[in-house]
């Protein structure tokens, strides 16, 4: 098993493809696009449809009607990029019955890999890096001259603020807005402060434009984005944002549109976030905080700049100003280079202290050019990290369905968003604590608040009924 998720929220797996389909715009080409791995990964597909829109594509589902065929990469793990490469194999097999039909590579692999691609793999006809999306129209014209095309220069300033995205992967009810690009964090495992480059934050305005516009097109809800929300920080002569002041104004947008936030670092996020979160009930009473690993000698050799303590300071203080029933998600590795079974047991029993809702878990894989592949020895036994994801997972699948059973027979206030995956005779939702419920329909409608008594539980979903 690579990784499995113990979770009712409705965040991205890693490795399965999400396709943009759902707005379709005016166009005379047609323009087909996958997007993988983490939910930046989906917004900015969302740029790169508003990008190309104006140069005369529309979006389809179809792959066999399309001109261009773009796959938006993630590089996180060995196995994600496996499944692109297998991916655009299937892919250029359309190229038999339709030899005009070009296919490129967007996102973090791109940006990995760079020409390899193009010399190497001999797949793809553009490489696009992450920064580079405003230059789409002009590569596109190189190869339809005949040539190859390709760009992954790293900015320091590119945002895409004056972008309006096309929610084309939205469920019209919820969207992502992106606030910030890049990280600075260079934890010793992590190929983003390479792919996506060094950590700059948006315009508050744009975001505030696009929050606005959202509810007022009928959205109900909207996720900041970034690879670290808290180190958000936005100076213009007197004027300064944080993210705690950046979250007030989203909030203060409308109470009936719900904010929520991805993804918080353990050295960043601050007890001023934490009570703009206790202050706004539009605000979701949800952290994403990643662990990583409950071993203080582990979190060192990741260069997470904090120890075990520090992270359990952190979580006992989301409690006492948020509550109990705050919902928190972890990311946990297992089989870091060197880790001992010492180490994984400091992090089962970092999940017995915290007891998380849910998480995202996954065995170590090791990356090219990060400081873990060129320092350490990845030297856990493959069947060793196995067994040690396999006993994460299952200590995770209890303590979620304790947590869950803690939301048995209270009404919780839930915005629908669509039909459940198993019946059209049920809405599904999420409540403040991110987690799905599952209800009958009855007369409401997609885009509702609603009262749900919850009657019971699995370690994923809570299950119930509409109160008046």
């Amino acid at each position: 098993m690579i990784a499995e998720s113990i979770s009712g929220a409705l965040k991205e797996d890693l490795d399965e493809p999400k396709l943009s389909i759902n707005e379709n715009v005016l166009g005379t080409k047609k323009l087909y696009i996958e997007s993988y791995g983490c939910q930046m990964n989906f917004a900015d597909s969302e740029v790169v449809a508003s990008i190309l829109r104006t140069n005369g594509y529309s979006t389809t589902s179809n792959m066999e009607e399309a001109d261009l065929v773009l796959i938006n990469t993630c590089s996180i793990r060995d196995n994600a990029e496996q499944k692109v490469r297998n991916r655009l194999n299937t892919i250029n097999n359309n190229k038999k019955t339709n030899p005009n039909l070009k296919i490129g590579v967007l996102g973090c692999m791109a940006e990995r890999l760079k020409t390899q691609f193009l010399e190497e793999e001999k797949m793809v006809d553009l490489v696009v890096g992450p920064d580079a999306y405003r230059d789409l129209p002009n590569l596109l014209e190189e190869v339809n001259e005949g040539h190859k095309a390709i760009n992954v220069f790293l900015s320091r300033e590119e945002t895409y603020a004056d972008i309006s995205p096309v929610r084309i992967d939205s469920n019209g009810v919820s969207a992502f807005i992106s606030i910030m690009r890049g990280c600075d964090n260079m934890c010793s495992f992590c190929v983003v402060p390479y792919t996506r480059g060094r950590e700059r934050s948006r315009d508050p305005h744009s975001i505030l434009k696009e929050a606005k516009e959202l509810f007022e097109k009928g959205y109900k809800e909207v996720t900041l984005l970034g690879q670290n929300v808290d180190s958000y920080k936005w100076t213009n002569g007197e004027e300064h944002f944080n993210f705690a002041n950046l979250l007030s104004a989203v909030a203060e947008i409308n109470p009936e549109l719900r904010v929520r936030f991805s993804t918080s670092h353990p050295k960043d996020i601050t007890d001023e976030v934490l009570y703009t979160i206790k202050k706004y009930d539009n605000v979701c009473n949800y952290i994403h905080l990643p662990a990583q690993s409950g071993s203080s000698r582990i979190l060192d050799l990741m260069n997470r700049t904090y120890d075990r303590e520090w992270y359990l300071e952190r979580i006992s203080k989301i409690r006492e100003i948020l509550g109990e029933d705050c919902g928190v998600s972890h990311d946990l590795i297992a089989g870091f280079c060197t880790e001992t079974e010492e180490d994984h047991q400091a992090t089962l029993s970092l999940m017995d202290e915290v007891m998380f809702d849910y998480g995202y878990m996954f065995f170590y894989s090791e990356r090219p050019g990060t400081p873990a592949a060129k320092k350490l020895v990845d030297d856990v036994p493959e069947d060793v990290k196995k067994r040690r994801l396999n006993e994460i997972i299952d200590k995770q699948r209890q303590h979620s369905g304790i947590r869950n059973n803690l939301s048995v027979g209270k009404v919780h206030r839930v915005l629908i968003e669509g039909e459940s995956k198993k019946s059209n005779m049920d809405f599904a939702g999420r409540n403040d604590q991110n987690k799905v419920i599952v209800f009958p329909r009855k007369n409401y409608e997609k885009g509702q608040y609603v009262n749900v008594m919850v009657n019971s539980c699995s370690t994923g979903t809570l299950i119930g009924e509409i109160v008046d």
